[in-house]
């Protein structure tokens, strides 16, 4: 791991950074007063990469971290070049950022709020990153986006999911390229209503944090608009491992669906736990039984093993599409690590791209200017097929995934098949919907 030290530098002026307990800025002299927080000096630029190294997102947060430690390498020259060959600008050119040699430092968020903001605040204050990326959970993405909001360091989210993350909790200094719990819904009910009926009743399991109940809202709401009707919602605990006590009074509800607003390693578990108790085998209301699971991810289809034939969800990306640029990030992350990456990895590698090309086009590393590049921004080449940065919430705007687990894998990352690939225009939203002020851009010093 490359680690580099700056020396912080802003205006001795109070404000948001002295207000959220940051060390105190050294004071410039006239002709650097309009620096802006860990401006790259030397020959050298420090990235933060905040993932959770340990905790229930942990298998997440360790290939994220592959994805962005392939980033630094092409950035920087090294390897095949991934996406920098298929990725519609031209701007990057493999050497460095604005031709200062990339290097980064890492934190564990543990998938804790608290800790997130702790790591990222050292990253920042100790190690001069002028950008911190990453996360595995929307608790995380919320909080270390209002960090990075005061600290005037731009925020590139990592895997978050939550409707809140650019909706009620956006902000100036946040971007984020995964997709949300509203396109997840609005993508999913045409094919579960067309595999399993319009006539339901269904039981939502829902982890207990932002990201599960704007989960949990949008599918609800999306199921109950084609007629299906919703008979519980139970909140877990994120810490939970044993969810049998939660799945037996499934069996006495009068449900014949059983939604997992889980992640990571608790839909692993929650799941098993389901298939375990025979609810997969179970005919209620003279209808088979069945268990869908919101958001999916490769890894945790490899948790969960053959439990996840045939469950339907949403996911952002796979390695399996056929496009350029995904069979480019593919090449590129199988050569070096020996087998497919994860969504989460390609919606990380994707971000730190994409803000190192818009400091590249903005011709500065001013947080400011790298938001101006972003801001309504549209690119493809980057394995999602045309993508919009939305300028009124900075969200990604792009084709969805509906998936579900495949019932003849010929391996152990051959476990989801894409069944439909929703256009962008059937999971778009008005920006107001969700609420929340996007405010002004903050430079920091």
């Amino acid at each position: 791991m490359s680690k580099m030290n700056l020396t912080r530098r802003g205006v001795l002026q109070t404000g948001a950074v002295a207000g959220a307990g940051f060390a105190a800025p050294t004071i410039f002299t006239a002709q650097s007063a309009a620096a802006f927080t860990n401006e790259p000096t030397g020959s050298s630029v420090t990235l933060g990469f905040n993932v959770p190294q340990t905790g229930p997102y942990a298998d997440e947060g360790a290939d994220e971290l592959r994805a962005y430690e392939l980033a630094v390498e092409h950035l920087n020259g090294g390897g095949d070049g991934g996406l920098m060959n298929t990725f519609s600008s031209k701007a990057l050119q493999g050497n460095g950022i604005l031709g200062k040699k990339v290097e980064y430092v890492t934190g564990d968020t543990q998938t804790k709020s608290d800790a997130a903001r702790a790591s990222a605040r050292s990253m920042i204050e100790k190690d001069g990153a002028v950008m911190i990326t990453g996360g595995s959970s929307s608790g995380v993405a919320v909080a270390v986006q209002a960090l990075c909001q005061e600290a005037g360091v731009i925020f590139m989210a990592g895997l978050t999911h939550s409707n809140d993350t650019t909706g009620k909790d956006k902000k100036a200094n946040g971007f984020r390229h995964f997709f949300n719990s509203y396109m997840s819904g609005a993508a999913l009910a045409p094919i579960l209503a067309n595999n399993y009926g319009t006539d339901r009743k269904a039981y939502h399991l829902t982890a207990d944090y932002n990201w599960g109940y704007t989960t949990e809202e949008a599918v609800r709401t999306s199921t109950e608009a084609m007629g299906w009707e919703t008979v519980a919602a139970v909140k877990t605990p994120l810490t939970q491992t044993d969810f049998s006590s939660y799945i037996a009074p499934v069996l006495q509800s009068g449900a014949d669906v059983l939604v997992l607003n889980h992640y990571g390693g608790n839909m692993v578990n929650s799941l098993t736990n389901a298939v375990q108790f025979g609810l997969r085998d179970k005919l209620v209301n003279n209808k088979n039984f069945e268990i869908v699971v919101p958001l999916y991810s490769r890894l945790m289809a490899k948790g969960a093993g053959a439990n996840v034939k045939g469950i339907f969800g949403s996911t952002n990306w796979h390695w399996s599409l056929q496009d350029e640029g995904s069979k480019a990030f593919v090449k590129s992350f199988g050569t070096k690590y020996g087998f497919p990456p994860s969504q989460a990895a390609h919606t990380c590698y994707v971000q730190a791209l994409l803000y190192a090309d818009a400091v590249e086009r903005a011709g500065s590393f001013n947080p400011c200017a790298v938001g101006e590049a972003l801001k309504d921004f549209e690119f493809d080449g980057m394995g999602n097929g045309p993508t919009l940065y939305r300028g009124e919430d900075h969200q990604c705007f792009k084709d969805v995934l509906v998936v579900k687990g495949k019932e003849n894998p010929t391996s152990e990352f051959d476990l989801l098949e894409i069944v439909e690939v929703t256009p962008v225009e059937q999971v778009t939203y008005d920006a107001s919907i969700f609420g929340g002020e996007l405010g002004t851009c903050n430079p920091g010093a």
